[in-house]
């Protein structure tokens, strides 16, 4: 579910976020699907162009449209879908309550004791008016909440 970010360097196609990956994610801590997508920042690549052998190109879940496939009506969009990235935003799990930061077009899914404390709350204090109180203050594994 999408709820209302520059790159570092030269990525290779297929390492950036895009809406098509939320089709694929998953809580790696409880597996629940889809996680909610928060966007902070988006990267249109206008001229990036992709021959879609069926629409929707999504199996379960289309975050561009923030609809499971089923709901959709019309044509989705793949066309315009695949020219964005989501720069900068978060993923939540609404579950666990966990919450990943997808930085530079990248999404961090690292476990709790990989992750950069320090960063994250950075991360978190930048963005505290553009994000929901579950994230910022009751957000796992750290929120601004705890200090």
């Amino acid at each position: 579910m999408i709820k209302a970010a520059e790159p570092r360097g030269r990525r290779r196609e297929g390492d950036q976020m895009k809406y098509r990956l939320m089709d694929l994610l998953a809580c790696p801590y409880d597996k629940t699907f889809p996680l909610e997508l928060y966007v902070l920042k988006v990267n249109k690549y206008e001229e990036r162009s992709v021959k879609f052998k069926k629409k929707p190109a999504c199996e379960l879940y289309c975050a561009f449209k923030g609809k499971r496939v089923e709901e959709l009506e019309g044509d989705p969009g793949c066309d315009e879908c695949i020219k964005y990235e989501v720069a900068e935003g978060v993923l939540r799990c609404p579950k666990c309550g966990r919450w990943f930061p997808i930085m530079d077009e990248i999404p961090i899914l690292l476990p709790d004791e990989m992750r950069n404390k320090k960063e994250d709350l950075e991360f978190l204090s930048r963005h505290r008016d553009r994000l929901p109180k579950e994230v910022v203050e009751e957000g796992k594994p750290w929120s601004l909440k705890e200090g």
